[in-house]
């Protein structure tokens, strides 16, 4: 399972991807306009445009970045605009049926589809049909109303291996290191996180405890 940062924090993106394990990077419009607003800077496309360019560079890998039109012949000519800025963008495209004309157009042209707010097995089969590379099911907001997001993403995975459907699962909407660990035995070909739960992967008080124990030790003896 591939590991993204769900983030458009170019420091954290850096960080992580040091780290030797980071694969792409998914954002969204509440993402882009929070960095934006915490730099104190006034969103524009031409800033947009930079800021994702530098996102790209900075992941290495596939950068799933959201439309903001909602009826489809804008979503097509906004998902144009932001393929066009780097071949590593994805467009994401929300679960709608504009979402899945749009879809329809952008993946027969050519353009990778990362299709969003995905909350039952049933959208997700209309996305792949749609043509999306990427199905993101919300673990999280699933579990927020008393459901089980886990199981929704075991509907998932299940269904594309048995129909053979060519298209890739991100498990989204995660809150917490578990909700990785499910991910991954459950068969999501990629989970995306924000940035505090990648860091809680490496976390554990016995590495900690065992790290400073072989230091105190070694300072004994070492010549």
């Amino acid at each position: 399972m591939e590991l993204y940062l769900d983030t458009a924090n170019l420091e954290e993106i850096r960080e992580i991807a040091g780290w030797g394990v980071l694969s792409g990077v998914t954002t969204n419009p509440t993402l882009v306009a929070k960095e934006f607003a915490a730099r104190g800077e006034r969103l524009t496309e031409e800033g947009l445009a930079a800021h994702l360019r530098a996102i790209c560079e900075a992941a290495g890998g596939p950068v799933s970045a959201e439309v903001t039109a909602l009826e489809a012949e804008a979503m097509v000519a906004e998902g144009r605009r932001l393929a066009a800025l780097h071949p590593q963008i994805v467009v994401k495209l929300p679960t709608t049926e504009e979402g899945l004309k749009a879809c329809r157009r952008l993946s027969t042209e050519g353009v990778r589809v990362n299709m969003t707010l995905i909350f039952s097995a049933n959208q997700a089969l209309l996305a792949a049909r749609a043509g999306a590379s990427y199905v993101s099911p919300f673990l999280g907001r699933v579990d927020d109303i008393s459901w089980d997001g886990g199981q929704l993403l075991r509907e998932i995975v299940e269904m594309v291996q048995v129909q053979d459907l060519p298209v890739r699962v991100i498990a989204a909407s995660i809150r917490h290191p578990r909700h990785v660990t499910e991910a991954a035995l459950l068969g999501a070909d990629i989970a995306t996180m924000p940035h505090a739960v990648f860091k809680q992967l490496l976390k554990h008080p016995l590495t900690d405890l065992g790290l400073k124990r072989f230091m105190e030790d070694w300072e004994k003896v070492k010549p």
